[in-house]
């Protein structure tokens, strides 16, 4: 099938790589939205909006990172249908996530447009910057209709197994970015208004492009009149799905704005070095993301043909991979981190530069954690499991609000960094757990229905009374 790929045969070592590695260099595109709102924001307009954009990150990924968790549990869905070569289950799949998507849209743009400027104050968001964080945080929930429908559109094209062509439209948007965002800050002196414009701008044509590639080139996809209905149970089985891994993600945001209110009170310089490591944190835990954002795909798919050791084995060849990355991405981020930070903030910020090696180092240590939460998580998520990803992003946010309060207090930033690293700790106790009773179960549910189905074929089924 045109613009598809089948996860279900070949080598899963190979198929995990060669899915990753587009998903890889496109997740780091995505990132690139948010450094060029470090790099050209710090660099010409001043600290103070630097630290403004940075301390909207926990609120903007407490909402977006709903959206961005809504449309993952929705296209997982799909994956599973495709898996098992239901093409009518997968456009029932594709509507009913539209529908969902943009009735989360609307409620999401109003609650978050009311309610920015009241959580930006209860974060205790310093007087000189909550201003310039307002007005760019404004902006960028004015604009979750393009952070949605890109998400889901091309969690909607991975459903189906190609992980290049979103990168290649992400390529395109990231460069429009970065030129409107010159453009609109050095030309028409928007300041950080113009920063968060370029960034929904560039969302939008993202989003635009994969509808364009969908119509043509993925028939599965294509909807007729007939398709246009929505069936009670397929809309709840989306919903039950899509929600908790939407709550997950505001959990973990949730957890995000105690630490940002704990970092708050440090200072601006704290909240300025904790927004450039953070940039640089986000982009060395992509190849661990992206690993784990493949064994969702790669799980469900599997998952939905019914071959659970396939599953087994590509999550062990995951974790070697991946934990190979993160250590490697870890020593460099404790060398070199200093050198990265100077990048966004100039090399005469000392203090700036001390304390963001110091968030780098400790998180950098740690990766490895981070990376079999991923792949836990996600491979759970592939096998239809919400619940307790949903748990484990609940410890996450106690182990952040420990951090953020008790740690804090005596550590002062560094107890603040360490918020991640216990996190991670946390989330991977229920998730690893959770995993191997979750496949051993679903192992033997594919081993009784085989061996009902085996009966079935030689007429010896001891259900069947003679």
């Amino acid at each position: 099938m045109a613009g598809t790929r089948n996860l279900t045969e070949g080598n899963p070592a190979k198929l995990i790589l060669l899915f990753t590695v587009p998903l890889l260099i496109g997740n780091i595109f995505q990132q690139f939205y948010n450094i060029a709102d470090t790099f050209i924001v710090g660099r010409t307009i001043g600290i103070n909006a630097l630290a403004a954009v940075g301390c909207t990150g926990s609120i903007m990924f407490l909402i977006v990172g709903f959206a961005q968790g809504l449309t993952a549990g929705l296209t997982i869905i799909t994956a599973q249908k495709f898996g098992a070569d239901d093409k009518q289950g997968v456009k029932e799949s594709y509507f009913v996530g539209i529908l969902i998507s943009l009735i989360l849209t609307i409620i999401l743009t109003t609650i978050s447009t009311i309610f920015a400027r009241p959580i930006l104050e209860l974060m205790n968001t310093p007087a000189e910057i909550i201003d310039d964080a307002y007005n760019f945080v404004f902006i960028i929930f004015l604009g979750i209709i393009a952070s949605m429908f890109f998400n889901f559109f091309s969690n909607i094209i991975r459903a189906l197994g190609d992980s290049r062509t979103p990168l290649v439209y992400l390529v395109v948007a990231c460069i429009l970015n970065i030129i409107l965002e010159f453009g609109f800050i050095l030309i028409f002196k928007m300041g950080v208004r113009g920063a968060a414009l370029a960034t929904v701008i560039a969302q939008g044509v993202s989003a635009l492009l994969c509808i364009w590639y969908i119509k043509r080139n993925l028939p599965v996809l294509k909807l007729t009149k007939s398709d246009l209905k929505i069936s009670k149970d397929v809309f709840i089985e989306h919903v039950r799905m899509a929600l908790p891994m939407g709550f997950q993600a505001s959990i973990i945001a949730i957890g995000a704005i105690i630490v940002q209110f704990a970092l708050n009170s440090l200072g601006a310089v704290s909240v300025a070095a904790y927004t450039a490591a953070q940039k640089i944190d986000t982009i060395a835990i992509q190849p661990m993301m992206s690993f784990g954002i493949t064994m969702a795909t790669y799980t469900a798919q599997n998952y939905g043909a019914g071959k659970i050791e396939r599953i087994k084995e590509g999550v062990r060849k995951c974790i070697l991979i991946s934990m190979s990355f993160s250590i490697i991405v870890g020593l460099t981020n404790t060398l070199g981190g200093h050198f990265f930070t100077a990048i966004f903030v100039g090399y005469d910020q000392k203090e700036v530069i001390s304390l963001s090696q110091l968030y780098l180092t400790s998180n950098g240590l740690c990766y490895f954690i981070l990376s079999l939460l991923f792949i836990y998580r996600y491979t759970l998520q592939g096998l239809g499991q919400s619940f307790i990803p949903t748990v484990a992003g609940i410890m996450e946010l106690l182990m952040r609000t420990f951090a953020a309060i008790e740690l804090s207090k005596p550590l002062g930033f560094l107890g603040v960094s360490l918020s991640n690293p216990l996190a991670w700790f946390g989330a991977c106790i229920p998730l690893i757990s959770a995993y191997y009773i979750t496949i051993k179960k679903v192992s033997n549910e594919h081993l009784e229905k085989e061996h009902y189905e085996n009966d079935n074929e030689t007429g010896t089924c001891s259900c069947v009374n003679k």
